[in-house]
């Protein structure tokens, strides 16, 4: 497309999910790693007490190939650094209702 888009401008996935690949890279609150060794199973975030600094990122952008859109690449980028193509996901409990 070269752009983003708005949120819901495709149809949900099978998980009833929508715009999770493809957007824009989206950060999560893991350390970068190369590989799925040691990771929690629980969902918690991969927090290690290394100095690299690297933090994660998934998904892949509209500037991406098609083929980069998928939540299992991930790259490692340095929380300081800005980018078009960066962003994040606001995540919001169902059962949560604003006052």
């Amino acid at each position: 497309r070269g752009e983003t888009t708005d949120v819901g401008s495709f149809s949900a996935n099978d998980f009833g999910l929508y715009d999770m690949h493809g957007n824009v890279w989206e950060w999560c609150a893991d350390h970068y790693r190369e590989n799925y060794d040691g990771v929690p199973t629980d969902g918690s975030p991969y927090l290690t007490n290394n100095n690299s600094g690297l933090r994660m990122l998934r998904g892949g952008s509209w500037l991406d190939l098609p083929r980069n859109c998928r939540s299992a690449l991930c790259v490692g980028r340095y929380p300081d650094i800005r980018s078009y193509h960066d962003g994040f996901r606001v995540v919001v409990s169902s059962a949560w209702t604003p006052a």
